[in-house]
C-alpha cells in the first residue's frame, strides 16, 4: 500500500504534544525559590559576613563571642617586660596570622556597627593604633587620621598633653584633620592608666569633632584608665583579670 509513513521522530520528554501538554511551571515565590537559587534567608548572614558587614541581633552577638574567644587565646605574655615587675600583653600574634587579622577587624566592626552611629573619622593612636585602625575605618566607610608624638607631623598642629609615670608627653593632630561636627571614634591597642587616650579625645574635641567613643583591643581592667575618659569605651579583650 503506498502512503507517507507516520512521523518516526522522538518528542523531547519535557516538550508539549496535543497529546501529552507539559506540566505547568511552578512560580517562584519568597517562600519557595527557584531550585538553582539558594534561599536568602539562609544566606543573608553568611554573605553579610563575607562583605565584612555585621549580621545582625542574636546572630551577631554569637558572632563576636566566638571571634573574642579565638581572638583571646591568640595573645601572649611577657613576664619582667620591659621592666622587673611587669607583665607584658603581647598583641603581634593577631596581626602575623592573616586569618586573626581578619578576626579582629571583623569583630571590631561587629560591635562599632552594633553600638555606635556610623563614624566619620577613625583617630588612631601613635603607634599601635596604626596597625588596625586605617583597616577598621576602610571597613566602616570612614577617613583615618593619627595621632602623633610632638614633633612628628607637619604644618599647624593642635596639642594635649598626658601624664606618664615620669613626667609629662604630648600628642598631637594636625589642624585640619578633622572637621566641626565630624563624628568620631578613637581606637588604640591597649588602655592602660588612660592617659593617652584622654588626650586623643581631647584633640579631637579641638578640632570640632564629636566624639562617639573609645575602642580598644585589650583593657588592663585593674589600672582603671576608663574612668579617665568622657565617652563610651569597648574594649574587646580584657587582660590580667
Amino acid at each position: 500500500m503506498s502512503g507517507v509513513p507516520p512521523d518516526s521522530t522522538p518528542v523531547p520528554a519535557n516538550a508539549s504534544t496535543a497529546e501529552h501538554p507539559a506540566p505547568p511551571h511552578k512560580a517562584s515565590t519568597s517562600s519557595h525559590p527557584p531550585a538553582s537559587d539558594p534561599d536568602p534567608t539562609l544566606t543573608s548572614n553568611h554573605h553579610a559576613s563575607q562583605r565584612g558587614q555585621p549580621a545582625t541581633g542574636a546572630a551577631a552577638a554569637a558572632e563576636l563571642s566566638s571571634l573574642t574567644l579565638r581572638l583571646k587565646s591568640s595573645l601572649r605574655q611577657f613576664p619582667d617586660f620591659p621592666s622587673p615587675g611587669i607583665l607584658f600583653e603581647d598583641i603581634m600574634p593577631l596581626f602575623a596570622d592573616p586569618q586573626l587579622h581578619e578576626d579582629l577587624i571583623r569583630a571590631l566592626v561587629l560591635h562599632v556597627s552594633q553600638n555606635y552611629e556610623k563614624p566619620d573619622v577613625v583617630v588612631g593612636l601613635d603607634a599601635r593604633g596604626f596597625l588596625f585602625g586605617p583597616s577598621l575605618a576602610l571597613r566602616l566607610g570612614a577617613g583615618f587620621a593619627p595621632v602623633r608624638k610632638q614633633g612628628k607631623l607637619p604644618g599647624p598642629c593642635e596639642t594635649a598633653s598626658y601624664d606618664k609615670e615620669y613626667g609629662s608627653d604630648f600628642f598631637q593632630m594636625q589642624a585640619d584633620a578633622i572637621k566641626p561636627g565630624r563624628k568620631v571614634l578613637v581606637v588604640d591597642d591597649i588602655i592602660a592608666t588612660g592617659g593617652s587616650a584622654a588626650a586623643a579625645g581631647s584633640l579631637v574635641k579641638k578640632l570640632g569633632g564629636t566624639l562617639l567613643g573609645y575602642v580598644f583591643i585589650l583593657e588592663l581592667d585593674f589600672l582603671k584608665g576608663r574612668d579617665k575618659l568622657d565617652a563610651p569605651v569597648y574594649t574587646l579583650l580584657h587582660g590580667q583579670e
